[in-house]
C-alpha cells in the first residue's frame, strides 16, 4: 500500500512547531501525516492510525482528579482526543500517545493521573530539556521492547505529571529510576503504546525512529487486513 496516513492531535497555540517534527519522523518511517486541532474535522475512518500529541495538562475532569493552580488546560482538545482514542480502538486503528497522549491513553480507558508525580516520586530525576537527558528502563516482555530493545534508553523530558492507576488493558512498559511510569501499553491488538518523552525530537537516534516505525508498520498491517475483510464481503476473493 502507499504510505499509511496518521492523524497527529496538536494543541492550536503551539502545533505549528511541533507537527513537522512529528510529520518528519513519520516520514523517515514510511507514514505521512494530517494535522488535527480541536474544534475542525478529525475523523478516525480517513487515517490508518493516530499520534496524541504533547501539550497542556489533561483535565482532572475526566478522572476525577483535583484541579491544581498551576495547570493549564485545553477542554476542547481533551474532548476529541478521548473521543479520538476510543474511536481508534474500537476500529482497531493502531495509537501512539506521546507525552500529555500518553496520559490520554491512560484516562480514555479509565486510568488516573498524578498531577505532581515528582513529589511523589521524590527519587525521579527532573529534567526540563528536549535533550536526552534521562534515564529509562525498559521491561522485557513488552511491546515497546520489541521495538527498542531492553537496553536502558536516554530520553528528555518535558513533564510535571504521569500515569498513576493504569487503564482498562494497559501495563507499564517503562519506568525511571525513581519508579515514575515512563511508558504504558496495551496488553493486546489493537496496538497502543504511550510514552512520556519526546522522540519525535530524537530523530537521529535509532531507537526513538523505531517507535513511529513501529506505529507505520502497525498501521499498514491493520490496513491491509481491514481490506482483506471488505474484499470478502464484497464478494471478492481475498488476497
Amino acid at each position: 500500500m502507499t504510505r499509511p496516513l496518521i492523524g497527529v492531535t496538536t494543541s492550536e497555540r503551539s502545533g505549528w512547531r511541533i507537527f513537522p517534527l512529528v510529520a518528519f519522523n513519520l516520514w523517515l518511517t514510511g507514514g505521512r501525516a494530517v494535522r488535527w486541532v480541536a474544534g475542525k474535522p478529525a475523523d478516525v475512518d480517513k487515517v490508518d492510525g493516530i499520534i496524541i500529541g504533547g501539550g497542556d495538562d489533561i483535565s482532572p475532569d475526566l478522572y476525577q482528579g483535583q484541579i491544581v493552580s498551576s495547570a493549564r488546560l485545553d477542554p476542547g482538545r481533551d474532548a476529541m482526543e478521548e473521543a479520538l482514542v476510543t474511536r481508534a480502538l474500537e476500529r482497531g486503528k493502531p495509537v501512539l500517545g506521546i507525552c500529555r497522549g500518553s496520559q490520554m491513553i491512560n484516562v480514555a480507558l479509565g486510568g488516573r493521573i498524578d498531577q505532581d508525580a515528582y513529589n511523589t516520586y521524590q527519587k525521579s530525576d527532573r529534567h526540563w530539556t528536549i535533550l536526552p537527558r534521562k534515564r529509562v528502563e525498559i521491561l522485557p516482555g513488552t511491546l515497546l521492547s520489541r521495538h527498542t530493545g531492553t537496553a536502558p534508553m536516554k530520553v528528555n523530558a518535558l513533564h510535571s505529571q504521569a500515569v498513576s492507576t493504569l487503564g482498562r488493558g494497559l501495563q507499564v512498559a517503562a519506568r525511571d529510576a525513581g519508579g515514575m511510569v515512563q511508558s504504558i501499553e496495551r496488553r493486546e491488538d489493537p496496538f497502543a503504546l504511550g510514552i512520556q518523552w519526546h522522540p519525535e525530537h530524537l530523530f537521529y537516534a535509532h531507537r526513538q525512529r523505531a517507535i513511529f516505525r513501529a506505529l507505520v508498520n502497525a498501521a499498514r498491517a491493520a490496513a491491509e487486513r481491514r481490506g482483506q475483510i471488505e474484499a470478502v464481503q464484497a464478494g471478492a476473493p481475498a488476497p
